[in-house]
């Protein structure tokens, strides 16, 4: 069992080879797996601490049976369902488990939407005597997952009986951190210790991801068993060869191209794996794009045909061994000179594996691009922007809000830039749109940011404005639910080269709920909705002090209608 991994490099073959001899004159591989932080800075702070995964299969595996062990406790319980409530690296790698594996163990859901239709949602989606409410987050002090575990203590509670939070919650996050004292105080049916060594978006194999994927039903010893095996291809030995090793040679692919402008890592993959996109979206934003780099992965986007792509694409075809779908594509592409990587899984246990070549890539491209991949400064940013918003709302009551700049058919556009229209505004933003030119002159791509709730018609909505925005401007365009994106392409919004532009949507919340103060009060200071808002002029303020490119929209009660109108009128333009 294994793999298949190919590269066409394209007119890139010589840049990928002179990478690759600097990667061998320099030692980086041995540097790396050596944890010498010098790979990519001078200062050891948060690289010495954070490269803890590449021992991830290894130590999960020394803890299965004690996962596997509380996995059957907890169905003896009686519990069918999880819920599981995170951000980011805490929530990602779960719901790809989940989507690629379940059928066969416990319903395991994700809440990662400060929305409080979003919340009220999952706290009705399951009968809490049937749940299990697993609170995880790496440092224990996310805003979001802290409001979480307040809002879901009371609830279980308040349904159930104080006696049940030894049965319903449970927790994974790192020693010592304030979630750990927290929940054995409450007296939480188990709390998982993670490596502390492992930043959150690398911890897919950690038991941050190992734990829910127990839970789905995953053979998780098989999973990671096979991404053990893998390690082999990049551990050097007398039978090492970097021609051999792939991850290696997907991060100096990507590290090199991005230095040329080809910054966008579009990915298309196997409809049974898709959900893949989504862990490895946040993994390469949030590490590369920072300090003037970045690398954009573009997932779930619609074929627009060779011809219709700009020079800025480095083509990643995941897929089944049984799923030939892509193969006239993926011709097409190498015959108009795209550079293209094909990996094929024999099955879906491949995933296990597939998480290291790209943490292992993502290190490598780092180095190429000479920046430290693991940290996340403007996400910080942004976080400290919205938590001034929610000092200034505890302390004085004020809720802060935008200025509405024009009001037209049902939809605002929020600011103090006047507009004239609607067409007039969006006319205005896609002015910017930049081509690029082959070598070091980057294209444009544009983002889209839906911070109302997730919900089937709107998310087909922002589907149409999508495809509709790259087949006319033929650029790259990616769409994520605001504040999850928050915690993961949202450091590359701001912290890459500038060559983004965003289009942001707020819109009325017909329903609102208070997040306790502490677990077990009744007492509020704010809300799920005040959050949101904080959340949302947070990213917009830390994105124009970017000095990025931003148009807001606020959608009025119908979002999936007034997203359509916006389509129509981009159509006209």
């Amino acid at each position: 069992m294994g793999s298949k991994f190919s590269v066409f490099p394209g007119q890139y073959e010589n840049q990928l080879n002179e990478g690759m001899q600097r990667y061998k004159n320099e030692n980086v591989l041995g540097r790396i797996l050596s944890h010498d932080y010098t790979v990519w800075s001078n200062s050891p702070e948060e690289i010495t601490n954070r490269l803890g995964w590449l021992k991830s299969p290894e130590n999960s595996l020394l803890q299965a049976a004690d996962i596997l062990e509380f996995v059957s406790s907890v169905k003896k319980d009686g519990i069918k369902n999880v819920l599981l409530l995170g951000m980011g690296g805490s929530s990602l790698a779960p719901e790809v488990f989940s989507l690629i594996y379940g059928g066969s163990g416990l319903n395991l859901s994700i809440l990662d939407s400060t929305d409080p239709g979003a919340v009220l949602e999952a706290a009705s989606k399951y009968n809490p005597a049937e749940t299990l409410y697993i609170v995880s987050t790496k440092s224990g002090g996310t805003v979001e997952t802290l409001s979480f575990l307040k809002y879901f203590y009371n609830l279980v509670v308040t349904k159930l009986g104080a006696d049940k939070v030894k049965v319903n919650l449970a927790a994974i996050t790192d020693p010592g951190s304030g979630l750990e004292k927290m929940t054995r105080e409450l007296g939480f049916r188990k709390i998982f210790l993670n490596d502390p060594n492992i930043g959150g978006r690398f911890s897919a194999l950690s038991l941050f991801g190992i734990v829910p994927a127990a839970l789905t039903g995953a053979d998780i010893e098989k999973l990671l068993n096979r991404a053990s095996e893998f390690t082999q291809t990049f551990t050097p030995s007398e039978k090492y060869s970097l021609e051999d090793d792939s991850s290696s040679i997907l991060g100096l692919l990507m590290g090199e191209l991005a230095g040329l402008g080809v910054d966008k890592v579009t990915f298309l993959t196997s409809p049974g794996i898709s959900s893949f996109g989504w862990w490895v979206e946040q993994l390469v934003a949030e590490s590369t794009g920072k300090r003037g780099h970045g690398i954009l992965p573009v997932e779930g986007e619609k074929w627009m045909g060779a011809d219709n792509y700009g020079f800025d694409r480095l083509f990643v075809n995941i897929r089944l061994a049984d799923d030939h779908s892509f193969e006239e594509k993926v011709g097409d592409l190498k015959k108009a000179g795209f550079p293209v990587v094909e990996i094929v899984w024999d099955d879906v246990y491949e995933l296990g594996a597939e998480f290291l070549r790209w943490e292992v890539a993502t290190a490598v491209a780092g180095w190429r691009l000479g920046i430290q991949p693991f940290d996340q400064p403007n996400v910080e940013q942004a976080k400290v922007i919205a938590r001034e918003f929610l000092k200034k709302y505890t302390e004085e009551g004020v809720n802060p809000a935008l200025n509405t700049s024009l009001s037209e058919d049902g939809i605002s556009i929020l600011g103090d830039e006047k507009h004239t229209s609607l067409k007039e505004a969006l006319s205005g933003l896609f002015s910017k749109v930049h081509e690029g030119k082959a070598g070091k002159s980057l294209r444009s791509y544009l983002c889209l940011q839906p911070f109302i709730k997730p919900a089937d018609d709107t998310s087909e909505a922002l589907k149409e404005l999508r495809d509709l925005i790259g087949e006319k401007y033929k650029i790259a365009v990616t769409c994520a639910y605001g504040p999850r994106f928050l915690h993961s392409t949202g450091q590359l919004h701001k912290g890459d080269a500038g060559n983004g532009l965003f289009i942001q949507f707020t819109g009325s919340m017909p329903e609102d709920t208070p997040i306790p103060d502490e677990p077990g009060s009744d007492k509020s200071a704010m809300s799920f909705g005040v959050l949101k808002n904080a959340q949302t002029l947070g990213d917009r303020m830390a994105l124009l002090d970017n000095k990025r490119t931003v148009l807001t929209f606020d959608l009025g009660i119908s979002h999936a209608a007034s997203i359509r109108k916006i389509t129509s009128i981009i159509k006209s333009l």
